[in-house]
């Protein structure tokens, strides 16, 4: 491996999961520039690859592709890495007929990392039943108390100093440390890690990632997972980009949803969307306001990006994005203009 003055810079999985583990077993390696789902299959087929390795939302990418013969006459078979969306797992491991999904879970600085390593559909760590062996792997997965299958819980790594794999020596910053550090998780004195991940373990130990604790927001006093959301948006509109995040409603209680969908050809028609979102969601499950854009912003690893669309919420003023708002004694999406926002704000269009 030489470097050039126009190479990019691996970091994250892409460094230890890809070309780390490569570089420590002797094997080869192909990367590639920049990422092109159109010749993604066509790379694979010419080097023969025998494993990928994706993040974020690489393999929605890949489903959204016209189908192409060397979708299928590669030689994958394991595809690692993490995000993939449980609602696409099977179409994607069918369509391209890979044998084998490793998902696994980390961060940069978190002191726990789980894997699924034996194929269970949608889960990112496989079967462990008892909690001293989940204790034993410094995971955790509880909400102040620890849960039973099927409860939703905050995955925490036990925080062990004397080990390498365990330690978390922080940030720079010495507030957002302790922010990241619970204490007396299962017993006077010890730390665990907040990773702000919410999970959900079933009967048999499998977990299944169900959040960003941050992400996830009430609405008619229930909570709303925005993954589980955005998942059924895409798929009812063909895989496109959609983020879903709460927005505060002045003088109403929670967060009311909006979904953000990129649709640069104007192609979304907001009441036949709403039509099908009446079969697959309850009602307080379903996006209050609509925005349709051009695209979303998405990060360097494919991720979907929120802040910017929180922070301009549903006001058109912030924005010339076409916006709409369920009207829910019409039962239909209707366009937000000024003069519908200041009645949403003032209270006078019911919720």
């Amino acid at each position: 491996i030489t470097a050039e003055a126009d190479s990019g810079t691996l970091v994250f999985s892409g460094n230890i999961m890809g070309v780390g583990q490569c570089l420590i077993h002797g094997l080869t390696v192909v990367i590639r520039k920049k990422f092109s789902a159109s010749r993604f299959w066509d790379d694979c087929t010419k080097y023969r690859c025998t494993i990928i390795q994706y993040i974020g939302e690489i393999c929605r990418y890949l489903l959204n592709q016209p189908v192409r013969e060397s979708e299928t006459q590669h030689c994958v078979r394991l595809a690692v890495g993490n995000g993939l969306r449980p609602t696409i797992w099977e179409d994607f491991t069918k369509r391209f007929r890979i044998k084998q999904i490793g998902e696994f879970y980390g961060a940069t600085e978190c002191n726990c990392s789980i894997a699924n390593l034996d194929g269970k559909v949608r889960a990112i760590w496989g079967e462990l039943n008892s909690l001293w062996n989940r204790s034993q792997a410094g995971v955790i997965l509880c909400c102040l108390t620890l849960l039973s299958a099927g409860e939703p819980g905050l995955l925490v790594g036990q925080i062990n100093q004397q080990d390498p794999l365990r330690r978390f020596d922080g940030y720079v910053n010495e507030s957002a440390t302790h922010k990241k550090i619970a204490y007396n998780v299962l017993q006077k004195g010890d730390q665990a890690y907040l990773t702000g991940d919410v999970l959900v373990m079933d009967e048999l130990g499998y977990m299944y990632f169900k959040d960003r604790s941050g992400d996830t927001f009430r609405w008619r006093g229930e909570n709303v997972s925005t993954t589980e959301v955005e998942g059924m948006l895409s798929h009812i509109l063909n895989q496109t980009d959609v983020a879903v995040y709460g927005v505060e409603v002045p003088g109403v209680e929670g967060k009311a949803g909006m979904a953000a969908i990129a649709d640069p050809k104007t192609k979304v028609n907001p009441n036949v969307l709403y039509q099908e979102l009446q079969k697959v969601l309850p009602p307080y499950a379903r996006p209050i306001f609509l925005r349709l854009l051009p695209q979303v912003d998405t990060t360097g690893t494919f991720k979907i990006q929120k802040t910017r669309l929180q922070r301009e919420g549903f006001d058109p003023h912030q924005t010339s994005d076409r916006l709409y708002f369920l009207d829910l004694k019409l039962g239909k999406y209707v366009p937000l203009d000024e003069c519908l926002y200041e009645r949403i704000c003032s209270g006078k269009a019911a919720l």
